[in-house]
């Protein structure tokens, strides 16, 4: 997935000259939490909220007025990000820089935004939660041809796959898939048969809370 299928466009924008006041009527009024700088359509910074807010407070060293210019208060150079780039890097990048946004920008032109609830939504798609869907979670050895025994395993029994995602673990690779099937218990029994060793969901002779149970079932 790229930054180009989940940024928010048109982006509206602000300029340096505009005053904090402006820039604060925006928020509100918009229920913006990030607003890109612009300077003769050049883009220059990004303003958040916690910027103007931090900026006007009387914890600051030097407080500005609704009156100074956004200039003032912005966050200058800000870090962007490309259209053709993964999402998972935008989400490294902005992990690292503790920042809540990557302006996206083609060339010298601005041309979207990418935010903290837009990398969510990407996580929503990626896992397949958008879709009626069962989860079930597989700890594979690490070496080759053991996830196409996993998923040569579900295609015998005509199971489709929504989603794989797999991560390591310090003695295997954590496989998690969500399913088209809404019996993943009788599943994840005939797997357990077959030597594979299935992490969600648990054995019926768990001690799990029931509760936790049910709603493990079909998340």
């Amino acid at each position: 997935m790229l930054v180009k299928e989940m940024m928010r466009r048109p982006v509206t924008v602000i300029s340096g000259g505009a005053t904090l006041g402006e820039a604060c009527e925006l928020f509100q009024t918009r229920g913006f939490r990030h607003l890109p700088v612009v300077d003769q359509g050049r883009l220059v910074g990004i303003l958040t909220d916690r910027d103007l807010r931090f900026a006007t407070s009387s914890l600051c060293q030097s407080p500005r007025t609704a009156k100074d210019p956004v200039s003032s208060a912005m966050s200058s150079p800000p870090l962007t990000a490309d259209p053709l780039d993964p999402v998972e890097d935008a989400a490294r990048i902005m992990r690292e820089h503790k920042i809540g946004c990557l302006p996206v920008v083609d060339g010298s032109e601005l041309v979207g935004i990418l935010t903290g609830m837009d990398l969510l939504d990407a996580l929503m798609i990626l896992t397949g939660v958008a879709k009626p869907s069962s989860r079930l979670e597989v700890a594979l050895a690490d070496r080759p041809g053991e996830l196409a025994r996993l998923t040569a395993f579900l295609a015998s029994r005509h199971v489709n796959i929504h989603s794989i995602l797999t991560y390591p673990s310090p003695d295997a690779i954590r496989t998690v898939l969500r399913l088209d099937s809404n019996q993943i218990r009788p599943l994840a029994e005939e797997l357990r048969a077959a030597a594979f060793t299935i992490l969600w969901p648990l054995p019926k002779s768990s001690q799990l809370n029931p509760t936790m149970a049910r709603h493990g079932d079909s998340l």
